[in-house]
């Protein structure tokens, strides 16, 4: 099993995903970071239901340095709540998982 995680992060637009994904990238927090434009996001706030456009960060880091990566985000984004979920890689392309795991230490 590896030590590899998926971090989705959503944020209003690409200019706040573009400095989050620089700062964590530079920071050595992620070894890369994927920004999605033109996604719709529904989902209950404030007990209503509310509809935005984002876009979604897809983000690759380790176990190692999530908690680092999770407190930078929340530092840097504007959401009073941003979302912040992380996946474990099960399996992934050796070299691959390799790279990420050295891009972070």
């Amino acid at each position: 099993m590896s030590n590899a995680l998926v971090v989705l992060v959503t944020a209003p637009n690409t200019e706040e995903a573009s400095r989050i994904a620089d700062a964590l990238v530079g920071a050595r927090l992620a070894a890369c970071v994927n920004i999605l434009g033109g996604i719709e996001s529904v989902y209950r706030w404030e007990g209503r239901i509310a509809r935005d456009n984002e876009v979604l960060m897809i983000i690759k880091t380790t176990s190692e340095r999530y908690a680092e990566l999770e407190a930078q985000v929340k530092a840097l984004h504007s959401y009073t709540t941003p979302e912040v979920i992380a996946l474990r890689i099960e399996r992934g392309a050796e070299a691959y998982l390799k790279w990420l795991g050295e891009s972070v230490s």
